[in-house]
C-alpha cells in the first residue's frame, strides 16, 4: 500500500473524507469531509484567515456561488478556461490527454505543451487507453471547457456557470469594494469559498476534484508606487525552482531568501516575493513539511492568460508533487476585461498633494463635417480620434489624419478635428490598480497536511499510527477518559470535558475499551494530548496528562489543567516546561 492509499484508508476509517454519495453508486470528483476532515479543514481556513486577512490588514467578502454569463464572457473563462482532452475510439472512455502523457513518460509539465505536441507524444510513446488498453495513437487532442454551466431563473434565456474560482467575484464587485477601502491603495480582498470544475478524470482523492475550496486574496497595488514590506520577510529562506532551471539540463532547486531573490531577479515581482515569504512561513506552521516543499515558477507555456509571472508552492507526496497554491501577478487584465465589457469604472482616483499644471491634447470634431463624410461610422471616427489625441499628438501635425475603426481607414482634415492642446489644473489622477494573486488550495492543503502527518513508530512493542498534527490545525485538542465508569471517576471526567470545552477547547469524552487503546485512537487522528482520570484524581485533585508524539505523561492539578492547556495549543507553553 502506498503512501496515497495508506491516506485515503485512515481518512475514511477515521472520518476525515472519503467519496460522495456512495448509497447511490457516488460521483466521481466529489468527497464529503467527515467530522475530523471538517475541523480540520476549518482549522485551516482559519489560521488562513488569521495570517492573510486579519495580520495584512485586508477585508474579505463572500461572493455568489453562480454568477451570469457575462461575467465569464468579459474574464476570458469561456473562451480559453480548458484542458486537452483525448477520446478513446475503442471504449469511448475520455482522459485528459496531458494526465495520460505525464504517466506514461518522464514528462513533468506537459499541461504546458499545445495540442499537436501531445498528439505526436501519444504516437511516439504508443500510448495506451487506461480504461481498455487500446491504442490511443491518432485520436485528435482537444480542448474541453471545464465550467459548469446552468440557467438563472426558468428558461434557458439567463445562462450562469458555477464559479470556476472566487476570485472573479471579488474582481466584479471592485468598483463597490474600492468604495470600502476609501479608494486609497494597495488594498486586499480575500475570499474563502467552493469553486467548481468539471475535471476530465478526477483522481488521487482531494487532489484532482470538481468541487473544492479556494482562499485567495486579490491585492489591489498602485503599479507605480506601492511597494510591498519585505523587510518583514527578507531572512526568508526559500526553495525555488524557476523556469530557467527546469529548462536546463542540470538545473535544479535553489535555496535563495527573499532579499536574494529579488536582487538576482529570480522572482521578478517584489509583491510576488514578498508572499511566497509570508507563505513559508506559514506552511510551516500548519505542519508542511518544508523537506517535501518547493516553489515551481510557471514555464511559459503554462502561464495563465492573466499572470506576467506565476510560482506553484508544490509539496511532494507519494513521489509527486502536487500545487497547493498559485502566486500570481495578474497586472490589471482583470478589471480592464471587466471595466470594458461592464462600461463601469474600475479606476481609482488617486489625489495628488498639489494640484497640477499639465498640458492635455483634445479634439473637438466637427459633427457637421463628420456626419455627412463618414455616415454611420462618424461617431467611432471622433472616439478614435480622441484616443489618437492622447495617444500620439503628433498625429495632427500635418493637415491630414487618418485613423481606422472596424477594419476601415478614415482620412479627416485636421482642421475638421477640433485639435489643440490646453492647460489644465488637475488635482489626481484615476489609476487603474495591478493585481498579485496569492490563491490556496483548501483541500490540498489538507491531505497534504495529513500526508506529511502520517507517522509510525513503536510504543510498549506495538507498532502505532499517528498523526503529527500542530496543536492549532489538531481536529480535537484533547480526549478525556475516565480510568473507568464508576466511583465517581466519570462524572470528574465529564466535568473537566465540559470545563476545557467551555475554555475553547475542542474535547473528545472516551470511556470504551482498555485505556492503551482509547490512547491509540486519538494518537490516529491526532490530538495532540490525552486527560485521564483516575483514583487519584479523585482522592488528591490531579489528572495524567499525556503528549501525543512522545507518550510522556505528567501528574497536573485539576485547576490548573485548563490553563495548562490553552497555553500548550496555542504555542505559548511547552509540555517538558510543565
Amino acid at each position: 500500500m502506498n503512501e496515497g492509499e495508506r491516506l485515503t484508508e485512515l481518512a475514511k476509517r477515521r472520518g476525515f473524507y472519503f467519496p460522495a454519495a456512495g448509497s447511490y453508486g457516488g460521483a466521481a470528483g466529489f468527497w464529503t469531509y467527515g467530522p475530523q476532515g471538517a475541523a480540520l479543514k476549518d482549522n485551516i481556513e482559519d489560521a488562513w484567515r488569521d495570517r492573510f486577512v486579519v495580520r495584512e490588514g485586508h477585508q474579505e467578502i463572500s461572493a455568489p456561488d453562480v454568477m451570469p454569463e457575462p461575467v465569464f464572457e468579459a474574464s476570458g473563462h469561456l473562451d480559453g478556461f480548458d484542458d486537452m482532452i483525448v477520446e478513446c475510439a475503442e471504449c469511448g472512455a475520455t482522459h485528459r490527454a496531458d494526465h495520460v502523457v505525464e504517466d506514461a513518460t518522464d514528462i513533468e509539465e506537459a499541461e504546458s505543451l499545445p495540442n499537436e505536441e501531445i498528439m505526436d507524444l501519444i504516437a511516439d510513446h504508443d500510448i495506451e487507453c487506461p480504461s481498455c488498453g487500446a491504442a490511443l495513437a491518432g485520436e485528435p487532442v482537444e480542448n474541453f471547457n471545464l465550467m459548469f454551466e446552468t440557467n438563472i431563473g426558468p428558461g434557458s434565456s439567463s445562462p450562469g456557470y458555477l464559479r470556476p474560482e472566487t476570485a472573479q467575484g471579488i474582481f466584479v464587485e471592485f468598483p463597490q469594494l474600492s468604495e470600502y477601502a476609501r479608494n486609497q491603495l494597495p488594498f486586499g480582498v480575500a475570499q474563502i469559498g467552493k469553486a467548481y470544475r468539471n475535471e476530465i478524470s478526477p483522481r488521487k482523492s482531494l487532489v484532482r476534484v470538481r468541487e473544492f475550496t479556494q482562499a485567495e486574496l486579490e491585492h489591489f497595488v498602485d503599479p507605480e508606487e506601492d511597494e510591498p514590506p519585505l523587510s518583514v520577510v527578507a531572512d526568508v529562506e526559500l526553495p525555488l525552482y524557476s523556469a530557467a532551471a527546469q529548462q536546463a539540463e542540470d538545473g535544479g532547486q535553489r535555496d535563495l531568501t527573499v532579499r536574494e531573490a529579488v536582487d538576482e531577479g529570480v522572482v521578478a515581482s517584489d509583491w510576488v516575493a514578498y508572499y511566497l515569504g509570508v507563505a513559508k512561513e506559514w506552511y510551516e506552521r500548519i505542519g508542511v513539511d518544508m523537506d517535501r516543499f518547493r516553489f515551481r515558477q510557471h514555464l511559459p507555456g503554462e502561464l495563465a492568460h492573466y499572470a506576467s509571472d506565476c510560482w506553484d508552492a508544490e509539496a511532494e507526496v507519494d513521489g509527486d508533487w502536487i500545487e497547493i497554491t498559485g502566486f500570481a501577478y495578474r497586472g490589471s487584465y482583470d478589471l480592464d476585461k471587466h471595466a470594458d465589457h461592464s462600461g463601469e469604472d474600475y479606476t481609482v482616483f488617486k489625489q495628488y498633494d498639489e494640484p497640477v499644471t499639465v498640458e492635455r491634447p483634445t479634439v473637438d470634431p466637427d459633427m457637421s463635417y463628420l456626419g455627412p463624410e463618414f455616415g454611420g461610422a462618424a461617431q467611432q471616427v471622433a472616439d478614435e480620434l480622441a484616443a489618437l489625441a492622447e495617444r500620439d499628438p503628433d498625429a495632427f501635425d500635418g493637415d491630414e489624419v487618418t485613423v481606422e475603426t472596424d477594419g476601415e481607414e478614415y482620412t479627416v482634415p485636421v482642421a475638421k478635428t477640433g485639435f489643440s492642446v490646453e492647460e489644465i489644473t488637475e488635482s489626481g489622477e484615476h489609476v487603474r490598480p495591478h493585481v498579485v494573486e496569492p490563491s490556496f488550495g483548501v483541500g490540498r492543503l489538507v491531505y497534504t497536511v495529513l500526508a506529511h502527518a502520517y507517522s509510525r513508530d513503536e510504543v510498549d512493542g506495538e507498532e502505532r499510527t499517528y498523526l503529527d498534527l500542530p496543536a492549532e490545525q489538531a481536529p480535537t485538542t484533547v480526549g478525556v477518559f475516565p480510568l473507568m465508569d464508576k466511583d465517581g471517576m466519570d462524572d470528574l471526567a465529564s466535568e473537566i470535558a465540559g470545563d476545557l470545552r467551555s475554555a475553547g477547547l475542542s474535547v473528545t469524552y472516551d470511556d470504551a475499551g482498555a485505556i492503551g487503546r482509547r490512547y491509540r485512537r486519538q494518537d490516529e487522528i491526532g490530538t495532540p494530548y490525552c486527560v485521564t482520570v483516575d483514583y487519584e484524581s479523585i482522592e488528591e485533585g490531579t489528572v495524567t496528562l499525556r503528549e501525543r508524539d512522545t507518550t510522556e505523561q505528567k501528574r497536573v492539578p485539576i485547576d490548573s489543567l485548563t490553563d495548562h492547556l490553552v497555553a500548550l495549543s496555542q504555542g505559548e507553553a511547552s509540555f517538558d516546561a510543565l
